[in-house]
């Protein structure tokens, strides 16, 4: 998939320690850009109370293809798609792009099972994030 595939973009800043011995971002960090899309997302879109919030996500799923490698310094275009919206449960689909690139350098997905902060059951996805996700659908 494209740039323009993905609904919301994110920029996130590369650091010195990203990158690995090989001279390119280490593979351990793709999936915390996968995290960092995501999560800024739900909180910045969805009203998700990371700290207090009686419902949390939790990842039971995630998958990385790298395509291309990303290296420091640089930023990293993170593209986030809604790919199934379930009852409890959402399959996010991402793609990690160099500057000016409009191909991926990385595409991944990542499943969130939202549940009770206090016990860990799941629950309904909650209205806003709902909302916030549809927004997002392809």
């Amino acid at each position: 998939m494209s740039r323009s595939s993905y609904p919301h973009h994110l920029a996130i800043t590369l650091r010195w320690k990203d990158n690995d011995v090989y001279g390119h971002v280490n593979n351990v960090e793709y999936y915390s850009f996968f995290d960092t899309v995501i999560n800024d997302f739900l909180i910045r879109s969805g009203g998700l109370d990371i700290h207090g919030g009686d419902v949390i996500g939790l990842c039971v799923d995630s998958q990385c293809t790298f395509k291309q490698p990303l290296e420091f310094p640089g930023v990293v275009d993170a593209g986030l798609r809604c790919g199934q919206l379930g009852n409890s449960s959402v399959r996010y689909e991402i793609g990690l792009f160099r500057e000016g690139s409009d191909e991926p350098a990385a595409t991944g997905r990542f499943v969130h099972v939202f549940v009770a902060r206090e016990d860990r059951r799941p629950v309904p996805v909650p209205d806003r994030i709902r909302e916030a996700l549809e927004g997002i659908t392809g």
